[in-house]
């Protein structure tokens, strides 16, 4: 391609490379612009992240753009539509200099202040709206907290939420993602790499800056992110400088989860339409990996009625749909497209499994007990073959008497489906290929429940102290286990199975992504196996369910 070194004009769309962002401490981030050519003013769309935005898709994550086999989206499908796209290098990442700390109040004063720095641009309306997948999902629910005055809308695309439960720990318990994902997706486009980073194929520009920094400055420069998350285990201050306070985002809202983003990609997306204080707020939930609807034609549709919306004040009945679109999930992997009114679905029947023996059933059964180690495979509970088409959908928990041979037990909820051949159900997942039903975790001295947050279909733990088990002693355990969406035929199997580590599925093959560390069986690079969290002195011993009381609670849809 042509190397273009200076604004340009391109079928119609003006390009301003590199343009320069004073942000209040002085320090200047770079953003590319493509809008509109010719007279007039245009509404905003603004993205503001880490993943340096001289380096495409298909550069970056070869082979999550071959599992996608479609057009990346970009600039052509929103600026002939009267949209000005800015894309945003944040702080110490691409071509912006600075410190990188994500997540943080440093970064939201950053994105805060591009928001109304786009607004004030000569051609501009004065309207921004923000639109984004993954990172630039996240940090939407947190700028819009600070509520910027020229802040029209969000489109949070698969984004989780809350740093602490959906990133850093689930349930308590460390995840190794966020560390690898450091590594792999962000110091690889540090600012400074210069020389040693990528170059732009468009412009010729180096995409992580012009200067070549040595290994001790890019150092310097970043947060020990690593260090960041095992230092906090419990929910402290500086966790929670990490997230949004929800009754402070009122902007019109679209939130988009994924029922196979377990791990990252879906629960934070329910959490912030449910909790957010926005009186215009829709909730979208579909399938498939985590970038194919958002960049092909059923996402951008549904992000243009709502933009064109809230952005341009078009009338065109968006303000007046329901406030849920959900694609219902087939075991054969297809989807059905259905309205709701609400969330948690309006009628839906919470229906309690009991553990007994090895099967899941209708009442409380006697009183009994199974064992496993620790940090083992675990056992599973089923239902008997269901006797008429069964659809769930919605949040699920589990509630578990146990007890341990230590002082602590790290327990990994997985609700899984099996045909009357015996198969596995498993589905294309955000990221794993082969994902199941829905997942849980929780660290049992982390069991505390919040009283003001907790309902009895999703629990929702403090994670501010510790409560240590006393071996032996028997412990009431309410476990959030992550929301799903299934119709199961009949005769299919519904199973519940209790275990201490990672869910693997059992026929996984090798399948991996360029820009994670692991091979993907199950959980995806959502795992759990660091052993200085998981040390076998405390969570190496047996765990046992105590049955008859235990069960599963499942939201059933008629």
């Amino acid at each position: 391609m042509t190397q273009v070194n200076a604004d340009t004009v391109v079928d119609g769309m003006v390009i301003e490379w590199d343009v320069p962002v004073e942000m209040d401490d002085g320090t200047v981030l770079r953003a590319d612009i493509f809008r509109p050519a010719g007279a007039g003013s245009f509404p905003v769309l603004l993205t503001y992240g880490p993943y340096a935005k001289g380096l495409p898709f298909q550069a970056g994550y070869p082979s999550a753009w071959e599992r996608m086999v479609a057009e990346h989206a970009d600039p052509e499908k929103w600026v002939p539509h009267g949209y000005a796209c800015i894309r945003v290098d944040s702080r110490g990442c691409g071509r912006s200099p600075g410190y990188i700390s994500h997540f943080d109040d440093r970064e939201n004063r950053d994105f805060h202040d591009c928001v109304e720095w786009a607004a004030g641009l000569p051609w501009s309306s004065g309207k921004v709206g923000i639109s984004g997948i993954s990172y630039y999902a996240m940090n939407q629910w947190l700028v819009a907290s600070t509520q910027p005055e020229h802040l029209a809308a969000v489109c949070v695309w698969e984004g989780a939420s809350d740093w602490y439960r959906e990133l850093a720990r689930h349930g308590g318990i460390l995840c190794t993602f966020a560390e690898h994902w450091f590594d792999m997706q962000i110091k690889t486009v540090q600012h400074g790499l210069g020389e040693h980073g990528p170059r732009n194929p468009v412009t010729g520009q180096l995409v992580c800056g012009d200067e070549t920094l040595d290994e001790q400055t890019l150092e310097r420069n970043r947060i020990d992110y690593a260090g960041l998350l095992r230092d906090h285990d419990l929910e402290d201050d500086v966790c929670r400088e990490h997230m949004p306070d929800f009754s402070r985002i009122t902007v019109p809202l679209l939130s988009a989860g994924n029922w196979g983003g377990q791990g990252l990609h879906l629960r934070g997306n329910v959490e912030g339409f449910v909790r957010s204080a926005s009186p215009q707020k829709w909730l979208e939930i579909h399938g498939l990996e985590h970038w194919t609807h958002f960049y092909t034609d059923y996402g951008v549709a549904l992000q243009r009625r709502f933009f064109d919306h809230f952005l341009k004040g078009e009338d065109n009945g968006w303000d007046t749909q329901e406030p849920l679109q959900l694609q219902i999930r087939h075991v054969d992997g297809t989807f059905t497209q259905r309205a709701e009114s609400a969330w948690p679905l309006p009628g839906t029947q919470w229906t309690e499994l009991y553990l007994a023996g090895d099967e899941l059933i209708p009442e409380r059964g006697k009183a009994s007990t199974v064992s496993f180690d620790a940090l083992g495979e675990g056992v599973t509970f089923t239902t008997a073959p269901l006797p008429e088409q069964t659809e769930i959908t919605g949040p699920l928990s589990a509630r578990l008497f146990i007890s341990s041979s230590t002082v602590d037990a790290d327990l990994f909820l997985v609700v899984r489906a099996f045909s009357p051949g015996g198969d596995e159900v498993v589905f294309q997942g955000a990221i794993d290929p082969f994902t199941p039903v829905s997942q849980g975790w929780l660290r049992a001295s982390h069991r505390k429940l919040d009283e003001e947050l907790s309902t009895d279909y999703r629990p929702f733990h403090s994670h501010d102290e510790k409560q240590p088990l006393t071996p032996g002693e028997t412990y009431q355990l309410d476990v959030e286990i992550w929301p799903t969406c299934v119709v199961l035929p009949k005769g299919y199997r519904l199973a519940l199975t209790v275990q201490g580590k990672d869910y693997e599925y059992p026929h996984a093959t090798t399948s991996r992504l360029s820009n994670f560390k692991n091979d993907l069986r199950g959980s995806g690079p959502f795992l759990h196996n660091d052993p200085l969290d998981r040390p076998a002195s405390v969570f190496g011993g047996r765990t046992t369910v105590h049955l008859g009381g235990s069960f599963l609670r499942i939201p059933v849809i008629r």
